[in-house]
């Protein structure tokens, strides 16, 4: 598992190297949303508000918009209602309810049309209200109820007696007869008001009292998720999936990296680090078939995991690389000094890295290029060579397929004299015609010790 964090750099540089892969899946997350809308049809909601007068603490609220929820009220409406094949259990996942500011309860209704979620909405709203003014008139107190009803008797009575009274009084204009006629009157009124405020007074009564606020609106748009909703969550998270699965195969990727751990893995020592010129995108095996296209075609033949290469010096600063590996090589090898350069098949880089060394090399030590298979590697028995040199590629191979040529090379009796890392880089514009290029070598060679080379 690689230890390296993860930074916006490298997601940035996975998007610029995967991006026809990444816009692939996500046109067909895409595709998966729109699906989904078509296999579910779109719904539409509204809500109508019931208004509950009087004094309510927090907890009776909730309790009503559980009320106003329950199978008992939305088996009516769907009774009432009496659509084809919805039944109350159905809508039981269509209705919701909650409480709102100034007592008000909230029913939204969820279907197909709004014409049918204005009516859900509507019969809901109008079901709960009757079914809660019953369960207060069902729980009111009866022997109250019977002094309130004794009262307003008594009341109607003590009024026909002030009627009769005020009949009876002296029918004249005196001061006297108006007088009484009067107190009667008001003796009558203030009995009316105070049945009146006991009405009011009553919580039962109050509570019984609750207001459906209108009917519901019809709605004009449909309830999320909507179809370009559900679209584009497809598409991202198509991406999403795609970016952290890249993430993932990075962190858990066991390709070796660093020049100790490809030493240690081949059970050699690093000879030298070599540049291979090339463009800026990183190299591509030469595959064919449909599959090697269609690798081509998503760039899943580009490593994106890869720095982009950096610009190097000029021809004449790489050759020198070159001369100096074949000089470590002629000082580690015996009279005749002939070697094998193992290359990994499908390592582009390093096969463009061997070439260079072989011509660099020009016969001394003699090298012969020889590209083995990681999964079967297999090398050529043993000849007048003097052993090995393995060429290839930083984060290309892991330690299992490197474990593997080294195996290989053993087989054959070629000992592993050292081992050459090659990297891509940028080649610098071409010097002009009058200049000459071996001008600057003396100086560059001069430069470095002659255990120098690595980058």
């Amino acid at each position: 598992m690689s230890d390296d964090t993860i930074r916006l750099v490298t997601i940035g540089r996975m998007v610029r190297r995967r991006w026809r892969l990444l816009t692939l899946l996500a046109l067909v997350g895409a595709l998966v949303g729109y699906g989904t809308s078509v296999l579910f049809p779109p719904r539409y909601t509204t809500s109508a508000s019931v208004l509950l007068p009087g004094a309510w603490e927090e907890r009776e609220l909730l309790t009503q918009a559980e009320i106003a929820t329950s199978s008992v009220v939305v088996d009516r409406a769907a009774a009432t209602l009496g659509w084809s094949g919805v039944d109350g259990s159905e809508l039981r996942d269509r209705v919701s309810a909650k409480t709102a500011d100034g007592n008000i309860v909230k029913i939204s209704g969820t279907a197909e049309t709004p014409e049918r979620a204005q009516q859900l909405a509507d019969q809901v709203a109008q079901e709960f209200v009757t079914f809660a003014a019953r369960i207060v008139d069902d729980n009111a107190d009866p022997e109250a109820a019977t002094q309130l009803e004794d009262l307003r008797q008594m009341v109607v009575q003590t009024s026909r007696r002030i009627t009769e009274l005020a009949d009876a009084t002296d029918p004249g204009q005196t001061v006297e007869s108006v007088q009484t006629r009067t107190d009667l009157e008001k003796l009558r009124t203030s009995l009316q008001e105070a049945i009146n405020k006991l009405d009011q007074a009553d919580p039962a009564a109050n509570k019984a009292n609750m207001v459906v606020m209108g009917p519901a609106a019809r709605p004009t748009g449909e309830a999320p998720p909507t179809r370009i909703q559900l679209i584009v969550a497809g598409a991202l998270l198509f991406f999403l999936l795609t970016v952290i699965g890249h993430l993932t195969a990075v962190r858990m990727s066991r390709r070796l990296r660093t020049e100790p751990e490809i030493a240690a893995a081949l059970g050699s020592t690093l000879v030298g680090t070599v540049d291979v010129p090339g463009e800026r995108t990183a190299q591509r095996p030469q595959g064919r078939g449909p599959r090697a296209r269609i690798r081509r075609l998503l760039d899943l033949d580009v490593r994106w995991d890869i720095p982009a290469p950096q610009t190097s010096g000029d021809e004449a600063s790489r050759q020198i690389r070159y001369r100096r590996v074949c000089a470590r090589l002629r000082d580690l090898l015996p009279t005749p000094r002939r070697l094998i350069v193992v290359v990994a098949d499908g390592d582009e880089i390093a096969r463009r890295a061997a070439g260079q060394l072989v011509a660099e090399s020009e016969g001394e030590p003699l090298l012969r290029v020889v590209e083995v298979s990681v999964s079967q590697p297999l090398v050529p028995d043993r000849d007048q060579e003097s052993g090995a040199v393995v060429v290839l590629s930083a984060g290309s191979w892991t330690a299992g397929e490197l474990a593997g040529i080294a195996e290989a090379c053993a087989d054959a009796r070629h000992e592993i004299v050292g081992v050459v890392l090659a990297g891509m880089v940028l080649a610098r514009p071409t010097r002009p015609a009058g200049r000459p290029r071996d001008a600057a070598v003396p100086a560059l060679a001069g430069a470095d010790d002659a255990t120098g080379g690595s980058r």
